[in-house]
């Protein structure tokens, strides 16, 4: 046995626990820069936030300029505005864009360079500015994963930071800060989660050697991810359409902060496979949602993959609670795929890639561009080869999964 469990020194989840971010934020530092963006500034709960750490420590300087999809020009801004204060703590106060944005402030303030000086896995060097990251969202993960990720102008897909160093100190995870959180951003980050969960649960297991746990960031599926995978889809799945319905159903909205939570904890060790990767270049490239785009591109990963995981594929029907009494693993695969096909329609999500713009002929490129991504791709169970992601774009473009099936026979 050879693993390895990544988290932050503390993570505090439940209701409330907002309260203590100040005391938190205060004994790892007394100048503070706040990340958060402008809509989550003006709500009293943040307010109230930066109002109390304001009282609590010696300075604070606010960046609440974070745009979405953590775009260089952002970094630049709030690495200034770190400096403007001489930060020696970090508090990033919003979705996965926000905390993203806070990673990277700390690796560059620390370390010098630019976010370029590190894409990639493991180019981190040692430890970066304390951060405490509290999500606002009920998505990412972010607040306990070991990645930012960024958009480079200069690049046609989005880029990760990878590294044990990413990891926040302190994740304060109050499902009160998510019940204004709209049902778009609901559904979105919400199926994000999902994906985290399914894709950490249905990632391939690798050998690893001594040194692999340190110089490498994601290492494939394990007993304990299959744990935190297994019990985060269980809680998304039986509340993600109900806190998107009522923003309002605090039981909904604690279950999605808690699978979202734990899908976290499992994906920084176990990995995304190919709907993450796939993202990369087609929300580059349509400027549409991560949350959107993975979700549309899971059912069609899982049916390409499905020779490989289809056992794991009836084991998640069952723990999402699905009436597969009696049935084969075959046969509650299929029930599996068919209610996640109902589940991103009732929360609205496309169906289709042409039904968000992709172009046809674009689909080979993309293909080609999301094999490169090798921290991502070589976690997907199913075939990685451009011929064989290109088919399972093919199938999502068209929004037909029996293409993935016909492929398969085939094989």
């Amino acid at each position: 046995m050879l693993e390895t469990v990544r988290g932050p020194r503390q993570l505090i989840i439940g209701e409330g626990v907002a309260q203590n971010i100040p005391r938190v934020v205060s004994e790892l530092g007394s100048r503070v820069l706040i990340v958060t963006d402008q809509v989550l500034l003006r709500q009293p709960g943040v307010a109230g936030i930066v109002a109390a750490v304001r009282e609590k420590v010696q300075a604070v300087e606010v960046f609440s300029d974070a745009t979405p999809d953590v775009p260089l020009t952002d970094v630049a801004l709030a690495v200034s505005a770190a400096a403007e204060v001489d930060a020696d703590v970090i508090l990033a106060i919003g979705g996965g864009t926000v905390i993203d944005l806070a990673k990277i402030v700390g690796v560059v303030r620390c370390h010098g360079g630019t976010p370029r000086d590190y894409y990639g896995e493991s180019k981190v060097p040692g430890p970066t500015t304390p951060l405490v990251a509290v999500p606002t969202t009920s998505g990412t993960g972010s607040e306990l994963t070991p990645v930012s990720v960024l958009t480079d102008p200069g690049r046609e897909l989005k880029v990760g930071v990878s590294s044990v160093h990413l990891v926040p100190d302190f994740a304060i995870v109050d499902p009160e800060l998510t019940y204004s959180c709209p049902a778009t951003v609901t559904a979105h980050s919400g199926i994000d989660a999902f994906c985290h969960a399914v894709e950490s649960y249905t990632a391939r297991p690798r050998p690893h050697g001594p040194r692999d746990p340190v110089e490498q960031v994601f290492l494939g599926r394990n007993a304990i991810t299959d744990h935190y995978a297994l019990q985060a889809a269980e809680r998304i799945a039986r509340s993600l359409r109900r806190a998107v319905k009522d923003g309002g159903d605090t039981e909904a909205r604690a279950d999605m902060s808690y699978g979202s939570m734990l899908a976290g904890l499992a994906f920084s060790h176990a990995g995304n496979g190919a709907p993450h990767a796939l993202q990369y270049p087609i929300g580059a490239a349509t400027h549409t949602p991560h949350g959107l785009g993975v979700g549309l591109l899971l059912p069609y990963a899982l049916e390409a993959a499905r020779d490989a995981v289809g056992d794991r594929l009836a084991i998640l029907a069952r723990v999402c609670g699905l009436d597969v009494t009696g049935a084969s693993d075959a046969e509650a695969a299929d029930v599996f795929l068919a209610w996640l096909d109902e589940l991103l329609a009732d929360i609205g999500i496309p169906a289709t890639l042409a039904d968000i713009g992709v172009s046809r002929a674009d689909l080979p490129r993309f293909a080609e561009m999301a094999g490169g991504v090798t921290r991502l791709i070589q976690n997907h169970p199913g075939p990685t080869d451009p011929a064989g992601l290109t088919a399972l774009l093919e199938a999502a473009w068209a929004g037909d999964r029996t293409r993935l099936v016909l492929t398969r026979a085939r094989q």
